[in-house]
């Protein structure tokens, strides 16, 4: 099942993408009488009975002739997939082959760092590039959402508690990142969290530690990669966080990024993002995310 959010007068709205168009699960719950969760937060925390509604209802819902709440997916302003999560917890450096790129050590631990509310965004907006960095730098993640409350679980069942995936773009300005030790300040400007367009849910993706991903600006690819050039697994990352933290539904794990990055290059051939470029995220089974840069 894929599952969106998108924008609807001073709403947002939960949608279902199908071959069809994208069923609007308010309003074809109301023309046919059924209950079902209206809201991506009460759809991941219903778990297994709610995904049993909702596809009920998208089997009745296409079952129509021609209904109106079915929508045409193109013409739709699209919302950040989950609006109001917990936590947005990010792992650094968790592909080998970045790491050798920018000349870091492999870490033992998965690096861990944060992102908050005002930084998510959603596939087809706009973001502003901050006055304070013109070093604006893209990466391609794979983002978990947790599905089930998550505390001191053990990495044989950790996948157990994903809701579901979705593509990400860790938007990073590098000049902030390196201020401090900390990375917070570069990690968390506004919009610095695109996640979407979608949640695929977990049962339809075979394999997350094995997607092809990668990264394109303007039509030019930069990244090009596999999940299974991590090096924690997200059945490790998840596992690690739980052991230090409680994850709960709705939170969100990007679990690192590939090659590719403009930081990966020498100084001298570095180019940052600029104002009008378009940045599109892919990854195997979950989608494509787009946003373009002001």
């Amino acid at each position: 099942m894929k599952l969106m959010q998108f924008k609807y007068f001073d709403e947002i709205r939960l949608g279902m993408k199908t071959e069809a168009g994208v069923v609007d699960v308010k309003a074809a719950s109301e023309a046919l009488d059924l209950s079902v969760p209206f809201t991506m937060e009460s759809a991941i925390a219903g778990g297994d009975s709610a995904r049993e509604q909702l596809e009920t209802l998208c089997a009745a819902a296409l079952t129509q002739n021609s209904p109106s709440y079915v929508l045409n997916e193109a013409i739709l302003a699209f919302a950040p997939v989950v609006s109001r999560p917990q936590k947005i917890i990010c792992v650094g450096l968790n592909y080998r082959k970045h790491a050798e790129e920018t000349k870091a050590e492999i870490p033992t631990s998965p690096i861990l760092f944060n992102k908050f509310a005002n930084a998510l965004s959603a596939h087809g907006d706009h973001i502003e590039l901050p006055l304070t960095s013109d070093e604006v730098d893209y990466e391609a993640e794979l983002a978990i959402i947790i599905g089930k409350t998550a505390k001191n679980v053990e990495e044989t069942d950790a996948l157990n508690y994903v809701y579901g995936y979705s593509c990400a773009n860790d938007l990073s300005a590098r000049n902030l990142q390196r201020r401090t030790s900390q990375w917070m300040l570069g990690k968390s400007c506004d919009g610095f969290a695109p996640i979407g367009p979608y949640i695929v849910t977990a049962d339809e993706v075979d394999n997350p530690d094995n997607l092809a991903i990668s990264c394109s600006v303007n039509g030019i690819q930069k990244q090009n990669s596999n999940t299974s050039d991590m090096i924690f697994s997200c059945s490790a990352i998840i596992s690690y966080v739980s052991k230090h933290m409680t994850l709960v539904p709705g939170d969100i794990i990007l679990t690192g990024t590939p090659e590719g990055v403009v930081l990966g290059y020498p100084r001298d051939q570095r180019v940052y993002l600029q104002t009008g470029d378009l940045v599109e995220v892919a990854i195997e089974q979950l989608g494509k995310l787009t946003v373009q840069m002001t």
